[in-house]
């Protein structure tokens, strides 16, 4: 405790997502300690070093009531160094972290992992649901999976708690990857081939993402839970353009192109996975999210505005 306050440990907390919840959960009176890589700036700033299997935590983690778990090594190219990385750092040092937490005696842990580790589209099946069956890919969905796997193992009779939470893309202002480079398309009036899409896909807005992690310490479950988390409107890829240009006050520049063309054209390219982001469906189940009682405070559209009106740092 800090002042009578409950204190949150958050990892990954000067990244894109990071910048988004700490001041959230500042806003609702938790007192916020960063674990980060670089000297402290704050005075409950703590200094980790790397995410690694042999992190020491424990001073990161005293005092500390709940952990809320946003580092991972993303974007790594496919290689031999590449495995050893994500395994390091997201599953042996999620796993490490959570172990830690465990003998802190920390109550709550949240680990936000990722939509991949059920793939990249739905090919025509139903939404995705918290209970469906593990079908990871790529190196970073693999290694999420295989975290959430460990985690759960280290639940029973730890007396920790621990919420999953799998998000689809998230966009907001400072967001990278392929909102970055949608949004960057959108304000220089590039063209793009998405005039006849018509497929169904989940985003998230950080500030969702911010609201529901919020909303899970406050209103704790079972002991082991998972939650599929995006906003209520899940959209095709050509009307998340539209709308984006509609909160940028612009006009999008879309043009039609023969889809097998793009395909090939995004694998020689070596972006074959963004074939999949741009045209294929990748649809939530959100029931399981609405029956905690969770209401989502920004709409698309109100979250796609901010993104465009704040400073990305």
């Amino acid at each position: 405790m800090n002042n009578g306050h409950r204190t949150v440990l958050v990892t990954g907390a000067s990244g894109f997502v990071g910048r988004h919840v700490v001041p959230a959960l500042a806003r609702s009176g938790w007192v916020v300690r960063r674990a980060v890589r670089t000297p402290p700036r704050d005075a409950n700033d703590v200094m980790i070093g790397s995410l690694s299997p042999a992190t020491d935590w424990r001073a990161a983690l005293d005092g500390v009531e709940a952990v809320v778990h946003l580092a991972a090594r993303v974007h790594q190219q496919s290689d031999e160094r590449a495995i050893e990385l994500y395994r390091n750092v997201n599953i042996e040092g999620t796993l490490h972290l959570a172990r830690s937490a465990v003998a802190a005696g920390i109550r709550d842990f949240i680990f936000v992992s990722t939509i991949l580790v059920h793939g990249r589209s739905n090919y025509g099946r139903l939404p995705f649901r918290e209970d469906d069956v593990l079908t990871p890919r790529g190196l970073y969905g693999n290694s999420k999976a295989a975290a959430e796997v460990g985690l759960k193992e280290i639940v029973p009779g730890s007396g920790m708690r621990v919420t999953v939470i799998r998000p689809p893309l998230i966009y907001g202002a400072g967001a990278k990857g392929n909102f970055a480079l949608l949004k960057r398309a959108v304000l220089n009036g590039l063209p793009l081939p998405l005039a006849y899409v018509k497929n169904r896909r989940a985003f998230l807005s950080a500030e969702n993402l911010a609201s529901f992690i919020l909303h899970r310490l406050s209103h704790p479950g079972d002991d082991f839970d998972v939650f599929l988390v995006a906003d209520r409107e899940q959209v095709s890829t050509r009307e998340f353009v539209e709308r984006l240009a509609r909160a940028a006050d612009t006009s999008p520049r879309l043009f039609w192109l023969p889809p097998l063309l793009l395909k090939m054209a995004l694998g020689i390219s070596g972006r074959k996975e963004a074939y999949d982001s741009l045209f294929a469906s990748l649809e939530l189940d959100l029931s399981k999210i609405a029956g905690t009682g969770w209401q989502q405070p920004i709409s698309l559209d109100e979250g796609l505005r901010r993104a465009l009106r704040q400073t990305d740092s």
